[in-house]
């Protein structure tokens, strides 16, 4: 948006500048010889011309260049003896662009080429041409113009490097961060959740060795561990490297539903609808929103099962997950990390996020995911 009305502007000041210069070369060539003839109404059209080619300096400086230059020549051999003004912006133009060898071979051919144009406007005396060509384009304007164009561009040049090293720092910043705190979670969570996964499993193992019915609990705990071993690892992986394979998402909804038996939670899965090809960041929101609910459900409510409703419309992606807690209106608990988390995650999306107790028990997490706007 800011480069839009940045472009408008530059197009706007561009026009103002190519009028004025254009009706600044009519003036003078009408203040100093009165057209009479063809010749003379041809040499205003090129003064005008040169005036008005300005327009597209920046987008087609060495283009301009060559008509400014060629209107200048022009209008000289039609007798307007008018200084090169709108070749001195191109030439101005065209240093800021970098291209600054043509703009010397082009500003030698003019200096070569105005005496010409001068003694084919009638003049015959040599010394006079010259003289004539010289007030048209003095060495020292042309050497000005192109100072002007070539500090311009240094900088500009040095603003774009300032800003490329800004840009470079914070990356570099962002990746030490990054880096740190997989080192953080590495260093205080990797063993202790090694530990939990390898006692449950070991306990499982020797329940099973000697005959005896694992307790459903101890089951939940093993598949609780593993499942928190992946996520670290996955997360790690994350933060160590950006070009990894993205996350869980819509597709791994059902097996998280199966999941959560594990925790004596008896959890169903109904889809509406063809499940679409959904962006990656709306995959992963449904995905946690699933996950975060049935573990708050299954850690919190007290609840025996939960339902997970995702419905698939033309444009949104609407999910629902409803258990039999012991939650209410009246002793609705306060919001926790999950669950701000899950609204910011779909506020982020452009989504709508509602969770809340039911009036006859139970809790309730409802999200809109608009798939469009969020592709």
């Amino acid at each position: 948006m800011g480069s839009g009305r940045s472009g408008l502007r530059g197009t706007v000041m561009d026009s103002v500048i190519a009028v004025g210069v254009a009706v600044a070369l009519l003036v003078t060539g009408l203040s100093g010889h009165r057209p009479a003839t063809g010749l003379d109404l041809l040499g205003l059209a090129l003064l005008a011309g040169g005036g008005l080619a300005l327009v597209a300096r920046r987008r087609a400086p060495r283009t301009v260049l060559a008509v400014t230059g060629l209107c200048a020549v022009g209008h000289q051999a039609a007798g307007f003896d008018v200084p090169a003004v709108g070749y001195l912006f191109a030439v101005y133009a065209a240093v800021r662009a970098g291209h600054r060898s043509v703009t010397v071979a082009a500003s030698v051919a003019m200096l070569a080429a105005l005496p010409l144009a001068a003694l084919a406007s009638g003049l015959h005396d040599t010394g006079q041409a010259f003289a004539q060509a010289r007030g048209a384009l003095e060495i020292a304007w042309l050497i000005a113009a192109g100072a002007a164009g070539e500090a311009l561009r240094q900088a500009e040049r040095r603003a774009d490097e300032a800003e490329r090293t800004r840009e470079e720092t914070a990356l570099r910043r962002a990746d030490e961060e990054r880096l740190r705190i997989a080192r953080e979670l590495h260093d205080s969570l990797t063993h202790q959740i090694s530990v939990v996964k390898v006692q449950a499993e070991v306990a499982v193992h020797v329940a099973r060795r000697r005959g005896e019915q694992v307790p459903d609990a101890l089951l939940a705990i093993q598949e609780a561990g593993r499942e928190a071993a992946r996520e670290l690892r996955a997360t790690l992986e994350a933060l160590r490297d950006d070009d990894i394979a993205p996350p869980r998402g819509l597709g791994d909804v059902p097996d998280l539903v199966a999941g959560a038996r594990a925790f004596g939670l008896h959890a169903t899965l109904t889809i509406e609808g063809r499940l679409p090809d959904v962006p990656v960041a709306v995959g992963r929101t449904v995905y946690r929103i699933v996950q975060e609910s049935l573990t708050n459900t299954a850690r919190h409510a007290g609840a025996a099962t939960a339902t997970v409703l995702i419905d698939c419309r033309p444009d949104t992606l609407a999910i629902r997950i409803d258990d039999d807690g012991r939650a209410t209106p009246a002793t609705a608990p306060a919001p926790g990390v999950g669950l701000l988390g899950m609204r910011e995650r779909v506020t982020a999306l452009g989504g709508r996020l509602r969770a809340e107790p039911r009036d006859g028990g139970g809790f309730t997490v409802q999200a809109e995911l608009p798939v469009d706007r969020a592709s």
